[in-house]
């Protein structure tokens, strides 16, 4: 551990203070004592007022990551285990276990980690370089904690292959942290069967943070004709199908994805009435306008349209263009789910997007409910980043 002692400049350290759990670069008065980057650093105040200790690395703009207010708390295995049982404690309180996100970085404590658990395999992404240097004691220590509630972990696959971690000074890395086995693992999510590939599918190989959203658009889906649009593998078309409607259409770019998703309708036995099609979404859209095609249900659960605040202005103009395409092939009365995965894109400029695009198009929208992701990715106030996913369900309404 580092004798390193971190002094912040006078009137910085805002979010920190509020709850968050950075301190940037430009943010440090002074450094004084040695230390390796990745190491526990102590933290203080211009004024010498204890804030706790975090991780340190010079690579980064985020330049500490906190893991506690507790100046006296040693960051050690009892440490961890504590953060790991917690974790897991709260999850069995919150949601359906059998898949879900078990660990989601600084909303957990733990900077920089994410652990998810598809039934009996874990997969994992580490994004800082502090959190890198602890990470197979706390999957050792989830493992144990997991093991003493019943849970058995077959097996751990490592997708740290993100581009952020080139920001860290770190190589991009994926591959087993156990012993091999299959990486097409099989999930029950809302009774609707996936085969998720942890070793190639997007991000960690499922998006479970949509779990209690698809759900809520299964009971609009009865009898309906259903457009989800960029369906990635399948599910918000699944859950549709499931909810006993008696089309549906699930489009998305990604050959690989559609190849999945319909191996998925397969599993679920509903591909009489699901058709996948590989397509770009934008260009889609307008030529079933077109057509004159209307449906009951329109889903829109686009990839996130920026990752950085420099392009929010082009993401706004894609999140509008898509959401006016949709509401026009929405039939008079029907319903539009739909959603922003950026948190740069926050809750009051993704309702003013869509407010601007259902004034465009002449449409007007009965607020049926607004969601965020799901408890397994809970929102720790004060940390900005944690709160990314926003999501609407509307009636759309010709004027007249």
């Amino acid at each position: 551990m580092s004798n390193a002692i971190v002094t912040l400049k006078k009137g910085e350290g805002r979010a920190l203070k509020a709850g968050g759990a950075w301190i940037y670069d430009n943010e440090i008065a002074a450094i004084t004592g040695s230390f390796e980057n990745g190491e526990i650093v102590l933290v203080r105040d211009f004024d010498g007022y204890p804030l706790g200790r975090g991780f340190i690395n010079e690579n980064s703009k985020i330049r500490i990551r906190m893991m506690t207010r507790n100046m006296d708390q040693e960051i050690d295995e009892e440490f961890l285990r504590m953060r790991v049982k917690d974790a897991w404690e709260y999850r069995k309180k919150v949601t359906d276990t059998a898949s879900c996100r078990l660990i989601f970085g600084e909303a957990d404590f733990l900077p920089g980690l994410v652990v998810d658990k598809f039934s009996d395999v874990l997969v994992v992404q580490s994004l800082a370089l502090g959190i890198d240097r602890m990470k197979d004691t706390i999957l050792r220590l989830l493992c144990e904690v997991l093991k003493e509630d019943g849970v058995r972990i077959r097996g751990i696959y490592e997708r740290s292959d993100a581009k952020v971690r080139e920001q860290e000074g770190m190589e991009r890395t994926k591959g087993f942290l156990s012993e091999p086995f299959d990486t097409q693992v099989e999930i029950t999510e809302n009774q609707v069967r996936y085969l998720v590939d942890v070793k190639e599918g997007q991000k960690t190989g499922f998006f479970l943070d949509q779990k209690y959203n698809r759900l809520a658009v299964q009971k609009l889906c009865q009898g309906a004709r259903v457009l989800d649009c960029f369906t990635h593998t399948g599910s918000f078309a699944l859950n549709a199908a499931l909810g006993g409607a008696r089309e549906v259409i699930g489009v998305d770019a990604s050959e690989t994805g559609v190849e999945q998703a319909r191996i998925n309708a397969k599993r679920n036995g509903v591909e009489d009435r699901v058709t996948f099609l590989c397509e770009d979404v934008f260009e889609l859209l307008p030529r079933l306008e077109k057509q004159q095609e209307k449906f009951d249900v329109l889903i829109l659960d686009p990839p996130a349209f920026t990752k950085s605040r420099n392009s929010v202005k082009n993401a706004i103009k894609g999140y509008r263009e898509i959401n006016l395409r949709g509401m026009k092939l929405v039939r008079d009365g029907g319903y539009l789910a739909t959603c922003s995965c950026s948190h740069f894109i926050d809750y009051e400029l993704f309702t003013k997007t869509i407010n601007q695009a259902a004034h465009n198009v002449h449409k007007r929208l009965r607020q049926v409910e607004y969601r965020t992701q799901a408890p397994d990715h809970p929102i720790l106030w004060a940390a900005d980043e944690s709160y990314y996913l926003k999501f609407y369900i509307f009636q759309v309404c010709d004027e007249k």
